[in-house]
């Protein structure tokens, strides 16, 4: 028997091709598309569990899984004045799906501009051109095929079905405001619009990236997936990766990769291994005790997130969906959900989604809302809804130029990295942010919502100056899950990754997640995640000199 100081007996797991670290957006699509050629041999890793739990499936249940430690990692930024000196939380999916499985399921691509600009700065093989493409391949959406959209992809996206006076109110108020109204509100025309949004939801269930990449192939022979691994770093050769070490169940395990390694851990993930493996800042690493490998400056830098204010206003009682979600009603709904798969239970988090200009002479939009016919109770601990009709607007600038960083700050994987969102430090922010909240104020006053709307509940009227609205953000802000850019592609020299995802300064390893963005694009992160894994397999393959099966080129 080993004695209780004794060292723990090290895994040593069979060698494949490509090992995958993270299973969330990125990851589970790598895996579909790696796995498609049975002669390859793919392992993807998660550190959470299985996506078995009852509270991922049900939309309406995104709180409930939000406070389940099991399946979300809580980190923390750090308090400053920024976000009113209070630390943020900001959780990350933990399980088989990542983030896709604990988001608020909205389906944004984001604008063609934003892929062109990103091909400016990382290349052409991610323009739009090339990342439209990928976003037809993974979709079968609800609205059939066009020029741009698909119907015969592993991603089912659906349009809403819960609508009422009040929530065709709110796009009228829109269309009064210049907004183009779209059946489709990912239609790729860089324009001004507002419109009903496509979410990940289908047949009343989350369509998260297992559901919709995972589940279908995990029978395939040549695909290993192993839950309950959590990745410390990367297993080197000098400079080149052939595995990765990490924990399993309290023991440690090693994994080798005859061709790959492939960090789809996200943007405070990814850069977190990396520095723990030696390859990142050097006075970072020196802080850490970590040993440089690469003094890669970029690494953990360039972060990148919206500030999200939510805005809320009181409506008629019966026009909002705030009495259906406690109560009797509640019950009903209930019912009706695990009857026939439908209702209020069934509805994604926001479904309604506006793009604006906060000012002339924009190319694209750069303001974004939310819309819901609901409203919380900010008051109770939970995310319930008020006792009164109420509805809400998350409203956001959409490009935020001001950059933070996530570092580790000891080589302990347990220990969580230090992040510094750094809001609105660009002065350019902070007069677009001003700009998105008064367009809020703006867009309620419209003669299609004026006669439903009493009064702004949240933040409130007091906070009316461009000051005391900066504090409203400060105050009753939150980062809106989108963080990106820590690990940033570009041509140049400082960019963390190349054209084609590979580290600069390693051999073996790619990184293929939103940390790669030089930029945010604009709006939710999810959809372009899953574009940008689908759009990285075809190069992967192709350097490798295998067959690109399901190619988006």
């Amino acid at each position: 028997m080993r004695s209780a100081g004794a060292p723990k007996r090290q895994i040593m797991v069979d060698s494949y091709d490509y090992i995958i670290v993270g299973a969330g957006a990125s990851g589970c699509v790598m895996a579909y598309r790696l796995s498609m050629d049975p002669s390859v041999r793919v392992l993807l890793l998660e550190s959470g569990p299985r996506n078995r739990h009852p509270f991922i499936h049900m939309p309406k249940a995104i709180g409930k899984a939000l406070s389940r430690p099991e399946l979300v990692w809580p980190y923390m930024t750090e308090a400053n004045d920024q976000n009113n000196n209070t630390p943020e939380f900001w959780a990350r999916g933990k399980t088989l799906g990542g983030s896709t499985s604990v988001n608020g399921m909205m389906y944004v691509r984001g604008q063609p501009a934003d892929y062109d600009e990103v091909a400016r700065t990382a290349g052409p093989e991610w323009n739009w051109q090339a990342m439209g493409r990928a976003f037809r391949a993974i979709e079968n959406h609800e609205l059939g095929p066009d020029a741009t959209r698909g119907d015969n992809g592993p991603l089912h996206v659906s349009m809403p079905d819960m609508r009422n006076s009040l929530t065709d109110a709110m796009i009228d108020a829109g269309v009064a405001m210049g907004l183009r109204r779209k059946a489709d509100t990912n239609a790729p025309d860089n324009g001004q619009g507002i419109g009903y949004a496509p979410r990940t939801v289908s047949r009343g269930k989350r369509e998260s990236a297992a559901t919709a990449f995972l589940d279908p192939v995990r029978q395939r022979p040549n695909l290993a997936v192993e839950s309950g691994v959590t990745v410390d770093r990367l297993l080197l050769e000098g400079r080149r990766a052939i595995g990765v070490t990490g924990s399993r169940g309290g023991s440690p395990v090693t994994y080798r990769a005859s061709r790959e390694v492939l960090l789809a851990a996200g943007a405070l993930a990814s850069p977190a291994i990396l520095q723990r493996s030696g390859v990142g800042p050097a006075d970072v690493l020196a802080a850490a005790a970590v040993k440089v490998v690469a003094d890669r400056t970029g690494v953990g830098r360039n972060l990148r997130e919206h500030r999200a204010m939510v805005m809320q206003w009181r409506v008629r009682d019966e026009l909002s969906f705030n009495a259906g979600h406690s109560g009797l009603r509640l019950l009903g709904n209930i019912a009706r959900y695990y009857l026939g798969g439908g209702g209020l239970l069934a509805a994604a988090t926001y479904e309604i989604g506006a793009w604006f200009n906060t000012r002339d002479g924009l190319d694209r939009p750069d303001g974004q809302f939310l819309l819901a016919p609901y409203s919380f109770d900010y008051a109770k601990g939970a995310l319930t809804t008020e006792g009164f009709g109420g509805m809400q607007i998350c409203a956001y600038y959409l490009r935020p130029r001001s950059t933070g960083s996530v570092t580790i700050t000891t080589g302990d994987p347990a220990t969580l990295p230090r992040i510094v969102p750094n809001y609105h430090s660009d002065p350019e922010d902070r007069a677009a942010m001003i700009a998105v909240a008064r367009f809020a104020r703006k867009f309620v006053r419209q003669v299609p919502l004026a006669d439903k709307v009493f009064e702004e509940t949240r933040p409130g009227p007091e906070f009316d100056s461009d000051d005391e609205i900066i504090a409203a953000y400060d105050r009753f802000g939150n980062g809106a899950y989108h963080a990106s850019g820590t690990c940033r592609m570009g041509l140049d020299d400082d960019a963390v990754v190349d054209d084609r995802l590979r580290v600069r300064g390693l051999d073996g390893v790619r990184v293929i997640d939103t940390s790669i963005l030089p930029f945010l694009v604009a709006g939710n992160t999810a959809a372009p995640a899953m574009a940008m894994a689908w759009r990285a397999a075809d190069l992967i393959l192709a350097d490798a000199n295998l067959p690109v099966f399901g190619s988006s080129r």
